[in-house]
């Protein structure tokens, strides 16, 4: 690797960081597999299970502006090894609860804990590696991710008999000690904190300059609307498209979401060896979200208007191409200066987590809407994806028309849309 660090360190640096961000992704799946465990033995109604699944999401998203000035003022080694800790504790709780406010409480220390696996390192990244490597981190990073969803299919499922849900997450709290204490000791110390930046509340003030870029919310509207319902199909929606609209069964369905994200984890290693290519060919980031957003709003006509294998086709091609969105935070957080790094990947990431919020109800009560005009559930599904990708063409058109310069670029910035 071509970094400031030496071969050995820069591995090291990421290996750490990765099996942080394994784990984090680990913890956000391992309901949907444990569910019936958990449905039977405290006797939870749908409700209750899909509050204790979004205790993660709520202290995640909570904890991102703290986040960032965190990062911002201590490091991302010190900052991710203490989150960590917390992480561990949630799952221990978790594992000793013994009733549903306990578990809630649990869930939600687990997703402050791994509040930071991607956003800590996305900071350290820009200090340790060369900036042409960012973006390839980036996917690498996804795919470490994606591999720890993954995990909770298959694996977990199988080490059940033997487990026990509660012995899952003892085994989740002694891997994630395990990656604290190592990013704790075998991270190098010369990262860069708080530096050219006052402490205290002035920290807080750095949001401030963050928020009113322009170019950040040119990018942050298809962060907002398109890559989070691209999150909330693949988290919630692309398993009842498959039952009510394809009319699979809940195992093919199963099957078909394994296929989906084992796909997308080989999208991102792919993307990971495209990103250096297409730089040294000269085409922007712009240029690549632009297309790539425009082959992800063709793709997803053909989903809401094909079925049988053409479908799941497309749904395969979908993976493949949403992975171009990480590309988004990256670049518009690295044109910020060196001091709002933190402040910068954390706000894009709220951003985006409000998206997935709004995007996961918004499109449900679409399709409750649609339903009392139209003659079958199928149907009010697919219409409400076809008004869905009209909502997502105004957001592609305010990053094609909306000519925005980069922070401190403004002065006699002429740069042509897609350029």
């Amino acid at each position: 690797m071509n970094t400031t660090l030496s071969r050995g360190a820069a591995v090291r640096v990421f290996l750490c960081f990765a099996a942080g961000y394994f784990m984090s992704f680990a913890l956000r799946s391992v309901n949907a597999v444990i569910a019936p465990e958990l449905v039977r033995e405290f006797a939870l109604s749908n409700a209750q299970l899909g509050s204790l699944s979004s205790a993660y999401f709520l202290s995640f998203a909570a904890l991102q502006l703290p986040l960032g000035v965190a990062l911002d003022r201590f490091g991302s080694r010190r900052t991710d090894s203490g989150l960590l800790l917390f992480a561990a504790l949630g799952c221990a709780l978790f594992a000793m609860a013994q009733g549903v406010t306990s578990m809630w409480l649990a869930r939600a220390l687990i997703g402050a804990g791994v509040a930071g696996g991607l956003m800590a390192p996305l900071r350290a990244f820009r200090f340790w590696y060369a900036p042409e490597r960012q973006q390839q981190l980036v996917a690498w990073m996804l795919v470490a991710g994606t591999l720890g969803a993954l995990s909770t299919t298959v694996p977990v499922r199988l080490a059940m008999p033997l487990l026990g849900w509660r012995g899952v997450f003892w085994v989740a709290c002694g891997l994630l000690l395990a990656s604290s204490a190592a990013i704790w000791t075998l991270l190098p110390r010369g990262e860069r904190a708080g530096q050219a930046d006052p402490g205290g509340g002035a920290l807080w003030l750095g949001y401030r300059e963050v928020f009113a870029s322009r170019y950040l919310w040119r990018f942050a509207v298809v962060g907002i609307v398109i890559h989070a319902s691209f999150i909330s199909l693949q988290s919630l929606w692309a398993g009842p498209w498959f039952v009510t609209v394809l009319e699979m069964s809940p195992v093919q369905a199963a099957e078909t979401l394994f296929a989906f994200n084992l796909v997308l984890m080989f999208a991102f290693l792919g993307l990971g060896w495209v990103v250096p290519r297409i730089e040294r060919r000269g085409w922007s980031v712009l240029r690549v979200v632009s297309i790539g957003t425009g082959l992800v709003l063709a793709v997803q006509v053909g989903i809401g208007v094909s079925g049988g294998a053409i479908a799941v086709a497309l749904w395969l091609a979908l993976a493949v191409l949403a992975t171009h969105f990480t590309l988004i935070q990256t670049h518009v957080s690295l044109s910020f200066p060196e001091h709002l790094t933190g402040r910068a990947f954390t706000a894009y990431n709220l951003l985006t987590f409000i998206g997935i919020f709004t995007s996961q109800s918004l499109f449900g009560w679409i399709v409750d809407t649609v339903r009392q005009f139209v003659t079958s559930d199928p149907d009010a599904f697919r219409a409400a994806w076809l008004i869905w990708v009209g909502i997502e063409l105004v957001a592609f058109s305010v990053l094609i028309f909306w000519r925005v310069a980069p922070p401190g670029k403004e002065v006699g910035y002429d740069a042509q849309p897609g350029s």
